[in-house]
């Protein structure tokens, strides 16, 4: 006893930094084998290059690679542009709000013949908007570690479409998204970016480009022009695709959409300014029905294309594509196609006659380069005219060139990556595509010989037959097939070793925290002998089985799609079992059931999509009120998403108020805690009033609402953090008041994030902080009547794990209710602008991050020690607290072992799924959301243990 009273802190929290640690070194060498990027080549295509090609022909040294089918082009982008937004609704089984409200597209889609097509586009996962530009001007698949960049695009260096375009003489001009500065920094003549970020702002952006684009399609001073209009994405991310905001946009683009084909068409005559120019409107990705994207669902990765010559090819060539005809509410046909993201670069190059990028690996899509007049007039590539060719042998034979210099170039850069790269691709791979190529290319000599003059198998004709052609054109379609299909299997670098080296030492960790467990549990058998020192038990066995089950679900990609019903079935689980353990002895806590249907309402409210803040499409999906008379037009409706969440504010600062009264620690600074905090609650709720529409409030309170209270929450949070910080220094009343000190300093550290938390999750944040509040108690009632001894005095033992595992699973649980989930969009990038409009990288870095891990992370973890201090009584002896000091470290220990083991699950899932589909849109973003809670948390047990262990224990402290 002597020796265990001379205990100081650093014996108790030394492992927390050492396996924080660990932890660090074993993610980085895993992340360094794992989230590798693909090789970047710093080779550029140029016009000589096409000199070394077999396709070259000495009669066409006028041209670059391909001569160019168009004068001018027009991008228009439609950030997260839906597919059902363009294409018919009679495609759909369901028609919904948001369709056939781009009817200018359709129009032009059925009017305008074959001249005018809708593309469904599909994009490669992630579907982040800096991964698509990148993917869309460097024709190659993206690469999973610059999703961490899209809040700082770094300039592409690697060959591009635009680089391509500036290198060859063509104007560039740009307006609408500042990524593309960012990315291309140098190669536009004229640009116009806005600030892209504050998700907000659904009109700053698109007002920007409107004022740029129509004098500009006036102008004669560019060659391509770019439009990125961000108002579609920002409606979705704040209200969702099914709200007025959104239709009220896609309503806006269709009249600029009507007004710029005005425009063009005008000057679409002979010599007319837009004589030969093709427009594109096209999306980067698409986006679910909250709005959001990033991930790997069709939702995400379907998004359109727009494709608008303004000339006319012959109507002869319809028959030679694959191009289906829709009917719109009309009756008239649209022209509906598909075309693979990876097809546009290298399409677009060939539409304007310049290098292919190095690196593409896409094909020039057939049906978008059949669109351009221009490709009917191309000469053809070592062959004489002739006259009896009709239009579609003649395209055709002009396709099966162009795909002869796109399968040269794709040749090229998987040979020269494959000796470049440190790992390159199988050589069994590369052995079967050098032997499609050889096929394809010596069927490509045999016609290309067949064609010359006096060839006596020509018959008399000049070229050959429909068959051959095609025949051609799919053996090129098929090696450049495969090459995309190797490439998307195979693409990322996996440095197995490091990998391996990164699980090793996060097992490793494992073994130290359980040594440090039993460690922690003998302490506690020094302070009380007559606990019986045993080896783990099976209740701790049991416990630890629970939390490898959830982990063993990340095996499969249904489970982590669904992995918040998973931790509620697993908590339920657990709540069944102390319910059980109730019955058998003999007893009916309330606090079981009041946990079970905690979990239960909380179920229900996960199911309904308690997401985008809103409280009534919650209460309207989860309970039956038509049978009260009350309908969805209700006012009762208007009038419970504002009141409730307030009406919750009350309850939790009388909570506070209720926890903090009676106790004598701390003095003035409690209740100067308490005050600060309810202030804050006050501030929360005008905040609300002053958004809310059911009020006409003037515009200058609606100013101070949105940005000046915001600011003045967080300013009093910081305040609040810095002053429980220096009376953590000026305290000394915890060698007396163990019990009472832990609760205020718990009680305190937990309101004091809780204002900010709340604010920054909006209207559910009160439902979500109130449910984790409720649970806790219930986790914190139920682990102490598993301890009452039969004199009703609660029992001093190691840790329990159950009630940990529970805390840790709830937190689990919250995470997913209020909206989130491990992928890139279910960040709620909204959350991130609360209290501010304009952008600052760090800032809202900061704020999304309190959001994202405030109620799985933070709040919990500055809450576990409400799991140890109501084990004991008030006034605590010297060896007690000592006990009360050792059960505190257990219960931090079990919650980092908990969250090191699913962390180390994950790590071994996508180890073992490193070749599946969904690797990148699914397996990496939850392995990088599992690592940085795994971060979080060791960072917060740290400093948990900093802040609410004593200076020192020592016999000194009893006097």
């Amino acid at each position: 006893m002597a020796a265990f009273g001379k205990i100081e802190k650093w014996r108790l929290i030394w492992p927390f930094f050492l396996i924080f640690l660990i932890h660090c070194i074993a993610i980085l060498f895993f992340t360094r084998g794992f989230l590798l990027t693909r090789t970047e080549l710093s080779s550029f295509s140029n016009c000589s290059d096409i000199s070394e090609s077999p396709c070259f022909q000495h009669n066409n040294q006028s041209s670059c690679w391909t001569k160019p089918a168009i004068d001018r082009l027009v991008i228009i982008i439609l950030d997260a542009l839906r597919f059902d937004f363009v294409a018919p609704s009679n495609l759909f089984d369901e028609k919904k709000p948001w369709m056939d409200k781009l009817q200018v597209l359709q129009k032009m889609a059925s009017q305008e013949g074959s001249s005018a097509t809708i593309f469904k586009a599909i994009a490669d996962p992630p579907t982040t908007s800096l991964q698509r530009l990148k993917g869309l001007t460097t024709g190659g698949l993206p690469t999973f570690i610059d999703v961490g960049n899209s809040f700082g695009a770094p300039a592409i260096v690697e060959d591009n479409l635009l680089y391509q375009l500036a290198r060859n003489g063509k104007r560039v001009w740009m307006m609408g998204d500042d990524t593309w500065v960012q990315l291309f920094p140098d190669h536009f003549n004229k640009s116009f970016p806005f600030p892209s970020f504050n998700v907000k702002d659904l009109d700053t952006v698109d007002d920007g480009c409107v004022q740029h684009l129509i004098p500009s399609l006036y102008e004669e001073e560019w060659d391509v022009l770019i439009a990125h209009f961000l108002g579609v994405d920002h409606a979705g991310h704040i209200f969702g695709v099914d709200s007025m905001p959104m239709i009220e946009k896609l309503e806006q683009y269709n009249v600029i959409l009507e007004k710029i084909m005005d425009i063009l068409k005008n000057q679409s005559g002979p010599g007319g300014l837009h004589e030969n120019t093709l427009l594109l409107v096209m999306g980067d990705h698409g986006q679910t029905l909250n709005g959001d994207h990033g991930g790997g669902t069709p939702e995400e990765v379907e998004t359109s294309l727009f494709a608008m010559s303004l000339k006319n090819p012959p109507a002869s060539i319809s028959s030679g594509h694959n191009t289906s005809h829709m009917f719109d509410d009309d009756g008239n046909k649209v022209r509906v196609s598909s075309i693979q993201q990876l097809d546009f670069a290298v399409t677009v190059a060939a539409l304007l006659g310049v290098p292919f990028p190095f690196g593409s690996i896409g094909r020039v899509n057939p049906e978008l380069y059949a669109l351009t007049a221009g490709t009917w007039n191309q000469p053809q590539t070592g062959a004489t005219s002739c006259k009896s060719q009709t239009n579609v042998e003649e395209w055709m034979q002009n396709y099966a060139n162009v795909l002869c210099t796109n399968s040269w170039q794709v040749k090229r850069y998987i040979d020269i990556y494959s000796k470049s790269s440190v790992i390159g691709f199988p050589s069994e791979d590369l052995v079967h595509l050098e032997n499609m190529y050889s096929q394809a290319q010596d069927a490509w000599s045999r016609i290309q010989k067949s064609q010359l003059p006096g060839n006596k198998a020509t018959n008399g004709s000049c070229y050959t037959s429909l068959n051959d052609l095609q025949q051609q054109i799919d053996a090129y379609s098929n090696f450049l097939a495969s090459v995309t299909e190797l490439a998307r299997s195979k693409w990322t670098e996996f440095d197995l070793t490091m990998m391996g080296i990164g699980l090793g030492i996060l097992l490793l960790s494992l073994v130290i925290h359980l040594v440090v467990i039993k460690r922690a549990n003998k302490l506690q058998y020094l302070s009380y002998p007559s606990i019986v020192e045993t080896q783990f038990s099976l209740r701790f066995i049991s416990a630890l089985f629970v939390v490898a089950i959830r982990g063993s679900s990340f095996l499969s990609n249904s489970y982590i799609l669904t992995e918040g019903k998973v931790a509620s079935y697993l908590l339920g689980t657990t709540g069944v079992i102390n319910l059980r353990y109730s019955i058998l002895r003999k007893k009916m806590p309330i606090e079981a059931f009041a946990f079970l249907l905690l979990l239960l309402t909380l179920r229900l409210a996960n199911e309904s999509g308690l997401t985008k803040q809103t409280v009534g499409s919650l209460l309207m999906n989860t309970f039956f009120v038509s049978v009260f008379g009350i309908n969805d037009n209700h006012p009762i409706w208007i009038v419970i998403p504002e009141v409730m969440p307030i009406l919750c504010l009350i309850l939790l600062a009388t909570l506070l108020y209720k926890t903090t009264a009676g106790n004598y620690c701390w003095r003035f600074l409690k209740y100067f805690l308490t005050v600060a905090t309810c202030f804050s609650y006050l501030l929360i709720a005008v905040h609300w009033v002053l958004e809310s529409n059911i009020l006409a409030t003037p515009l200058l309170l609606q100013g101070i609402g949105r940005s000046f209270i915001p600011r003045t929450i967080y300013t009093i949070g910081f305040g609040l953090l810095i002053l429980l910080t220096v009376a953590k220094f000026l305290d000394k009343e915890m060698a007396v008041n163990y019990t009472e000190s832990i609760l205020i300093k718990t009680v305190a550290i937990l309101s004091t994030w809780s204002s900010t938390v709340m604010l920054i999750m909006g209207r559910q944040g009160p439902f979500i902080v109130l449910a984790s509040a409720i649970g806790g108690w219930c986790i914190i009632r139920l682990g102490i009547l598993e301890k009452k001894t039969k004199d009703g005095s609660v029992g001093v033992s190691a840790a329990d794990p159950l009630p940990v595992i529970q805390w840790s699973f709830l937190a689990v649980c919250l995470f997913f209710y209020s909206g989130h989930w491990c992928a890139f969009d279910g960040l709620r990038y909204g959350a991130a602008f609360t209290g501010f409009d304009e952008f600052n990288l760090v800032r809202q870095a900061i704020i999304l991050f309190i959001d994202t891990f405030g109620v799985s992370h933070i709040l919990p973890i500055l809450g576990a020690p409400l799991l140890v201090i109501f084990n004991y009584p008030k006034h605590l002896s010297f060896r007690e607290r000592s006990g009360l000091l050792v059960n505190l470290s257990q219960v931090l220990l079990i919650y980092g072992l908990v969250t090191s083991i699913t962390t180390t699950i994950t790590m071994i899932c996508v180890t073992i799924q490193r070749r599946h589909l969904m690797v990148w849109g699914l397996f990496a973003p939850k392995f990088v959301f599992d690592v940085v809670g795994l971060i979080l948390t060791d960072v917060l047990i740290c400093l948990s243990s900093l802040y609410y262990f004593p200076r020192a224990v020592s016999q000194q402290d009893q006097i």
